[in-house]
């Protein structure tokens, strides 16, 4: 596979679950994609290692700076802090609708479907998520299904980091295909 020229946006806050973050970028920079990490803060944000922080990722563009129209695919990294932020944050709605209504892939693993879920994107789609948003995800207006990952048009969702070996690989052929 071939990503060379994919500029792909992986939005996210402090407490992203790290690996959920790391896995699917090396499949995306192994393909020869680039990646960009986008946050309403700048400089470093923490991670979260499954039961406590974990690395500090270097921003690479500010929320305020960024444009979904200057990347191909969206990147949605989990944990339950992360998403939980971002869905109080008008401009990362924003940026996130404006993804998926272009039609470009829009990956979210694990909790980040809440992100989905406020941005009002998720009515009628059939999606998964961490089981502990099944409800939240349904009452959005989704068909929650419990499988490693799913694909409904340009959206592509996932349960937990078990998933991450498939949904890097259902990421990297959608940016492949355009969505």
């Amino acid at each position: 596979m071939s990503l060379h020229g994919k500029k792909v946006a992986i939005l996210t806050e402090e407490g992203f679950e790290e690996v959920e973050l790391t896995k699917p970028q090396k499949a995306i920079e192994d393909a020869g994609g680039e990646t960009f990490i986008i946050s309403p803060e700048s400089g470093k944000i923490k991670s979260w290692d499954f039961t406590d922080w974990g690395k500090a990722y270097e921003v690479d563009v500010k929320l305020d700076e960024a444009k979904a129209s200057d990347y191909d695919a969206l990147l949605l990294p989990g944990g339950v802090i992360n998403p939980d932020k971002l869905r109080l944050n008008k401009a990362a709605l924003d940026f996130i609708k404006a993804f998926v209504e272009s039609s470009k892939p829009v990956a979210a693993i694990c909790h980040a479907p809440w992100s989905l879920v406020e941005a009002k994107v998720v009515s009628g789609k059939k999606m998964t998520s961490y089981t502990s948003i099944k409800t939240d995800v349904e009452n959005a207006g989704a068909t929650w299904v419990d499988e490693p990952v799913v694909v409904d048009g340009n959206l592509i969702t996932s349960r937990n980091p078990d998933d991450l070996e498939i949904f890097s690989k259902t990421l990297v052929e959608a940016i492949e295909k355009g969505s």
